[in-house]
């Protein structure tokens, strides 16, 4: 039995949505807090699979973990953990997950992680992750398919990161937090996120310097400096970037709240240019509308500050409906446009060389059976359901869950005809209209 969603197309959307905490976010600040002994809490926590499998992680670990859906906040006790192995069936779903080794470095001086999953969207690897926790003294193996990790001490160094990586900057920044003296990491990932996560530990005693520059500076600290706290985790900028997306998609009006406008800068000028009115309401609220037809773009992925490669199916599918040539290029990712043949089924004129994405818009859209590859081409191809004319169907569905609450609940909040379904239902009335009458 798998689970869809069933949208029918062409309704105006209209109303106000509410963004949950940021995924991206959360998940990091559920590892960092092994750090400290004793019980953190965490707000503004979304209830998402991938918050699960993280609890599960943690459990594993030996951390004792509880999570209050009602209030959106979980609670992680790390006085004793029993164990530095983070196992394949976990982490090999999940490449956040993966974050944990820095900071079992950091306080076990120990850790054997799996390598990481999540989604097919390009090679990902962890090199970065491990020529910084090498060079902060930790002796590194990889054998069948695990991360060994192992350090006498931790002692602060340069490091200098090739490439911006998120996922390198965090694991360096957990275990340079108990490493003695300073550790600088030069190129460092700038993204909020980031920030949020220099924010968590400042606030349980480490002292972090530069988080949301190129360049962070991690004075080491003692085992004995750092306190579990409370903290909450900053609204979801991707999900916010879903949202106005979908208002701008079909012509809609609507007010998105617990949003930090300046973390979608880049974003949201380039929807003003293809012809979205957005508008500040309040420090934490945006008014987005679209009246008129939308114009071509011309879109290239980088790292934050830069056009969010997460958001980037989000602008092609409004692209495809756009007036003239749009041009997309991916420079993160090498198969970050799983979208394009889903698209292309429902009408769209995309043609794609290599990292490149030529897209000339249609009149509209139609309904089709669509195939969710990952979690953010899932979320467009739900953006291209509710702008399309008739009804379409999205299977896998289990991608969108990774990363959106209660998605269907939020879109009919705002007039969406969209509802999940069950396909056994399907099946079996499928298959009994194969059936002869004298079968049944």
């Amino acid at each position: 039995m798998t689970e869809k969603i069933r949208i029918s197309g062409g309704r105006q959307l209209k109303g106000e949505v509410l963004i949950s905490g940021a995924k991206n976010a959360v998940l990091k600040l559920m590892a960092a807090a092994l750090l400290a002994k004793g019980e953190s809490k965490i707000y503004n926590v979304p209830e998402l699979t991938d918050v699960v499998i993280m609890l599960n992680v943690l459990e594993q670990l030996g951390a004792k973990t509880s999570y209050d859906k009602q209030e959106k906040s979980i609670k992680i006790d790390a006085s004793n953990l029993t164990g530095v192995r983070a196992g394949y069936e976990l982490v090999s779903r999940m490449r956040a997950s993966f974050i944990v080794l820095g900071a079992l470095v950091g306080r076990c001086k120990e850790a054997v992680v799996a390598l990481p999953g999540g989604c097919a969207i390009g090679e990902r690897k962890v090199d970065f992750h491990i020529k910084g926790l090498e060079a902060l003294g930790t002796n590194i193996k990889i054998e069948n398919g695990y991360v060994h990790a192992k350090a006498k001490k931790l002692t602060g160094n340069d490091i200098y990161l090739d490439i911006p990586s998120v996922g390198a900057t965090e694991n360096i920044m957990l275990a340079a937090v108990l490493a003695e003296g300073a550790t600088r990491i030069q190129n460092a990932a700038q993204e909020p996120e980031i920030t949020d996560l220099a924010n968590f530990l400042n606030a349980m005693g480490a002292d972090i310097i530069g988080a949301g520059t190129s360049e962070i500076v991690i004075n080491g600290v003692k085992q004995e400096d750092l306190h579990p706290i409370e903290y909450t985790t900053i609204p979801d900028r991707i999900e916010a970037g879903t949202y106005m997306a979908a208002f701008i998609a079909t012509k809609g009006k609507g007010i998105i709240r617990n949003i930090f406008p300046n973390h979608l800068t880049f974003y949201t000028s380039k929807l003003t240019k293809m012809g979205a009115d957005i508008k500040l309401i309040d420090p934490t609220s945006i008014e987005v509308s679209c009246k008129r037809k939308l114009e071509a773009i011309n879109i290239i992925t980088q790292p934050y500050p830069g056009f969010p490669t997460d958001l980037q199916s989000m602008a092609m599918t409004l692209a495809t409906v756009a007036d003239g040539v749009s041009i997309i290029t991916e420079s993160l990712y090498e198969n970050r446009f799983m979208q394009v043949p889903e698209l292309r089924k429902m009408g769209a004129d995309i043609h794609q060389e290599r990292n490149h994405a030529l897209v000339k818009g249609v009149k509209n859209l139609t309904g089709a059976n669509l195939m969710a590859s990952d979690l953010r081409a899932g979320a467009s191809l739900v953006i291209a359901a509710l702008m399309a004319e008739g009804e379409s169907n999205i299977d896998n569905i289990y991608h969108i869950d990774r990363g959106y609450e209660l998605l269907e609940n939020k879109f009919k909040l705002i007039g969406a005809d969209i509802e999940r379904y069950s396909d056994n239902v399907d099946v079996l009335n499928q298959s009994k209209g194969n059936l002869s009458e004298s079968q049944l």
